[in-house]
């Protein structure tokens, strides 16, 4: 299994990012996704999650309102749409792809992606 993110960089503070997590080697459907992030010191943290087949999804409060995570099964991708940025948005960002089965939880993360916001 392979989940690659791509998308981040410097950004200004008001600008926007979009993160891509490409997958492989997994029934990409079949899969909850999620984007966590983890800035330096600090525990990680869940930010966005959406279902295997789309539909309602769910924010961390500091992100409600900017963020938005979508995804295309067909395309085995999901991304986070990130607007109005802040400095305290700096973080590696991680791709996590969750299937609970059978009693058993299978669990994938990718590499991660910087994201710095700055002036």
């Amino acid at each position: 299994v392979h989940l690659v993110e791509s998308g981040g960089g410097l950004v200004q503070p008001g600008g926007s990012l979009r993160l891509s997590c490409a997958a492989s080697g997994l029934t990409f459907s079949s899969y909850e996704m999620s984007w966590y992030r983890q800035a330096p010191g600090k525990e990680r943290e869940l930010v966005a999650t959406i279902p295997s087949a789309g539909g309602s999804t769910n924010y961390a409060d500091s992100v409600k309102g900017r963020f938005t995570i979508s995804r295309d099964n067909a395309k085995n991708t999901v991304w986070l749409q990130m607007n109005s940025l802040k400095p305290e948005d700096t973080a590696v960002y991680l791709c996590n792809a969750v299937r609970r089965f059978l009693g058993l939880s299978y669990n994938y993360w990718g590499q991660g992606t910087q994201v710095t916001v700055s002036s």
